[in-house]
């Protein structure tokens, strides 16, 4: 799925299919997010005014990149962890696996929205760097960056949610709701500042 066009995507994501849904549209806000921080670090490289940057914008820009490939593969995970998970929702209720192959689906469901929530901490973690030593005439991407670096780890979140609501094991559950609200936690507040910083710069 990841190799779809934007026009397949979307309108895949548009049909009356399971998948893509919101998992696959969180790892894309992600991509798009990782990417907007590899244009910023381009335009940023080599001008002499951020010349004392230049090693670590180099390093971020092979990170950036290989977030950006990381999420386009979490959309094929998501896709592939919802198949399993829909055929045991099929199950009869009176099987006696039915409730440990339910529950194991469930934790298989919510690793890669897991995995996508704590990469989009990340991208916006880079955003703020990219607002502190990026180009300035590339502020706004950086601030587009952190939009979607939020954006993602909100979507991300619900995904995780909305498997661990279902688990017998509340251990387990609490367990993730708790990494899941941390790193959304996190995520937001990252974005925001830099969301702040770059509306006070624009004026």
């Amino acid at each position: 799925m990841k190799n779809l066009t934007a026009e397949e995507f979307t309108a895949a994501l548009a049909a009356k299919e399971p998948v893509p849904g919101g998992g696959g549209a969180a790892a894309l806000c992600g991509a798009l997010s990782a990417a907007l921080g590899s244009m910023v670090i381009n335009y940023t490289l080599g001008k002499k005014k951020y010349a004392e940057y230049e090693a670590e914008l180099s390093a971020l820009l092979d990170e950036c990149g290989s977030l950006r490939i990381r999420f386009l593969e979490l959309i094929d995970e998501d896709a592939e962890a919802f198949e399993p998970l829909s055929r045991a929702y099929g199950i009869p209720k009176d099987d006696p696996e039915r409730e440990e192959r339910l529950e194991l689906c469930l934790n298989n469901a919510a690793r890669a929205p897991l995995e996508m929530a704590r990469l989009a901490a990340r991208t916006a973690e880079i955003s703020a760097l990219l607002c502190e030593k990026g180009s300035t005439l590339m502020i706004s991407d950086a601030g587009c960056a952190a939009a979607l670096a939020k954006a993602a780890a909100e979507c991300a979140a619900l995904n995780v949610k909305v498997n661990t609501r279902l688990m017998k094991n509340r251990e387990t559950a609490d367990a993730l709701n708790a990494e899941i609200e941390s790193i959304l936690e996190k995520a937001s507040a990252e974005a925001e500042s830099v969301l702040r910083s770059v509306s006070e710069r624009l004026g």
